[in-house]
């Protein structure tokens, strides 16, 4: 009894003395999406300019992954790292693909110890290793506890897809969000190339209703938007870009329904019945022109669409009879077949409940998109033997400023609550074998209403860090909410990416200048391109008789103006959509002048008073408002140049209020 109380006393004394002299196990490091399994040992791994990032000699297809790793640590660091194949030393950190673990494609393993070993079994899964070790090392200077992870996702398909055929989103925005996804482990992208808006908006008249298609055609020239489009090379390089960060890109091409644009190219093409957003599917031309359309995207050795996948659309057709969920049913077996001959898996929203029917529909190896229950009801497309992903519309849509639907997810739910395995009123259990993954969405449902690419970034950028968790780690996120929905916000976009143009930290100041010169290269200078929302920009300004466009400053994505083009005033544009004040410069004034901005409103201050807010619009489309919709007037301040102006300009000050 005695040796058992002292052998008790001297493990105590043993478990002190390690608190005492720092021996405690370090703590499960923050990362989205939460990582598996932690195993915490004492003391950190520091990165510095001697570390290599080093592969072995026999597998040359780590030498990109080990490339953009060493690229991303720059953008973030600021430290250029060698790169090399062979052995690596202590200090260094080791990539290799040589030992398989039982947990799929896109598992690894991290060592954190003398030097830091990446095993992951795919070159994917080894880009994903990096950028959890980016993450900690954001989040710590540089610097990661030493320990060992294992990690791997529930669900094998995690994905987001963005409208960008009812708002032209510019190819710029797009190779930023592949980053921005792959950042976070989201490695599917589904981008919506067509669509069109709705005629109530635009007097009931299909002719004034917004359409678009967003790819250049050579097939049919001149069906590419005029408002804009991607050129082949421009698309093709995109999905470069995504297949070098591990994510896959899904373009869609929606038919029969949602299909104004080609209607409007070919008008023998639109239903006479069902209105001129739904192809005709009695007519042979409708299958000769969707046919030569699939084929100019998806046949060739070098096909514009380069994935495994390729999405067909299929939703939301008429079922008023027989007759047509019959003809339905066979243009939606006719598109999938399409597809298949180009060597693509075929993607369809779920529509088969909807389309209740005779009329057979091809099953096998078929992505359907669960999106609203009534369409398709899953346990019954399940049970017919279809792959699905769960895109629940009614907690995963997001169509901004609409009114109806989500402006903004909610993510505390989502975290607390939902997984692919819950798709709309039913639930399934965990990582089914036939529910490939989940995704959500943002719908441009209302064209024309003013929301900027920022605008959208705002709402994603919530959604896709709780969204990755829940598509990762699925039903059991150890981290509560609460302290996800705080320290998420210590992570950037991506590496080099500030898409939102956020600042944090005590510094309130962003930037400061006394003489504000003309054609000045301020992001140079300071480095900052933008200030986000929750922000006040102020100055001194003597007013000289400004030329109608006459700016102050810009960026890629906005300008400020000291004279609009049209009538001289104050106001700013961004993504096609002119903004102004109901304020003009009286020759020769002087003023201070304040723009503060948030996600709801643009106000202007004039010698400390307000002059006009700009708030969010409801706009009116018929007799009585029954149809409205609301326009959005908010500025993310461009800052990356300074204009040609004549008027002087001092106490340029930029204010960060956000927390």
């Amino acid at each position: 009894m005695k040796n058992r109380i002292l052998f008790v006393l001297a493990a105590l004394l043993l478990s002190s003395s390690a608190t005492l002299f720092g021996a405690v196990k370090n703590k499960k490091p923050f990362v989205i999406p939460e990582i598996r399994e932690w195993r915490g040992a004492t003391g950190t791994f520091s990165v510095t300019a001697d570390t290599k990032i080093v592969y072995p000699a026999k597998q040359p297809d780590l030498a990109e992954v080990a490339a953009l790793f060493a690229e991303d640590y720059k953008k973030m660091f600021g430290v250029e790292l060698e790169v090399k194949e062979g052995k690596a030393g202590s200090g260094d950190i080791f990539i290799t693909t040589g030992k398989k673990n039982v947990n799929g494609e896109e598992a690894y393993t991290i060592d954190i110890s003398k030097k830091i070993t990446i095993n992951a079994n795919s070159p994917r899964a080894a880009i994903w290793a990096t950028r959890t070790i980016l993450q900690i090392a954001e989040q710590n200077g540089g610097s990661l506890p030493k320990g060992f992870i294992s990690d791997y996702p529930d669900y094998a398909m995690r994905s987001f897809m963005l409208d960008c055929g009812r708002k032209f989103i510019p190819i710029s925005f797009l190779h930023e969000y592949v980053d921005f996804m792959a950042y976070y482990k989201m490695n599917t992208f589904h981008i919506h190339l067509n669509d069109n808006a709705f005629k109530q908006y635009f007097n009931h008249d299909w002719n004034k209703t917004p359409s678009g298609f967003r790819l250049e055609s050579e097939f049919f020239p001149g069906l590419a938007s005029r408002d804009g489009y991607y050129t082949k090379k421009e698309f093709i390089e995109l999905q470069k870009h995504a297949e070098r960060v591990g994510v896959e890109i899904i373009p869609e091409i929606d038919v029969p329904a949602h299909s104004l644009a080609f209607v409007k190219y070919r008008p023998e093409l639109g239903s006479k019945d069902y209105g001129l957003d739904h192809l005709d599917l009695f007519k042979e031309e409708t299958y000769n022109f969707v046919d030569s359309l699939f084929m100019e995207y998806l046949s060739g050795d070098e096909p514009v669409f380069r994935g495994p996948r390729f999405h067909v659309g299929t939703d939301e057709y008429s079922n008023r009879d027989t007759a047509v969920v019959e003809k339905f049913r066979y243009f939606t077996d006719f598109c999938i077949r399409a597809a298949e001959k180009y060597g693509k898996q075929a993607c369809v929203w779920g529509a088969l409940t909807h389309a209740k029917g005779n009329t057979p529909v091809k099953v096998d190896n078929v992505l359907m998109y669960e999106w609203y229950n009534g369409y398709a009801d899953p346990t019954e497309m399940i049970k017919l033997g279809y792959d699905v992903i769960s895109i629940p519309d009614g907690l995963t849509y997001i169509v901004p400023a609409a009114g109806y639907y989500y402006d903004y997810l909610n993510c505390g739910y989502l975290y607390n609550s939902w997984t692919p395995a819950i798709i709309g009123n039913q639930t399934f259990e965990e990582k089914h074998p036939q529910i490939k993954g989940g995704s959500f969405a943002v719908w441009n449902d209302h064209a024309g209403n003013g929301i900027s690419c920022k605008d959208i970034h705002y709402r994603v950028y919530p959604a896709m860090q709780t969204m990755a968790v829940k598509m990762w780690t699925g039903a059991k996120p150890t981290v509560p909410f609460e302290q996800f929905d705080k320290a998420r916000l210590a992570l950037s976009d991506a590496p080099g990416l500030n898409i939102a143009g956020r600042f944090s930290g005590d510094k309130r100041t962003i930037l400061e200048i006394g003489d504000f010169q003309p054609k000045r290269n301020l992001v140079e200078e300071t480095g900052v391109r933008e200030i986000g929302f929750d922000y006040s920009v102020s100055f001194d300004i003597r007013y000289n008789n400004e030329r109608k466009g006459s700016y102050l400053t810009r960026s890629r994505d906005a300008i400020f103006y000291l004279a609009d083009p049209i009538e001289g005033k104050l106001g700013f544009a961004r993504d096609g959509y002119l903004n102004t004040f109901n304020f003009r410069f009286y020759p020769g004034e002087k003023a201070h002048v304040t723009i503060c901005g948030n996600k709801e409103v643009t106000k202007l201050y004039v010698n400390g008073k307000l002059v006009e807010t700009l708030d969010k619009q409801t706009i009116y489309h018929n007799e009585g408002g029954k149809d409205k919709m609301y326009y959005v007037r908010t500025l993310v301040f461009p800052l990356e140049k300074a204009g040609i102006f004549r008027s002087k300009v001092t106490n340029f000050k930029v204010e960060n209020f956000s927390k």
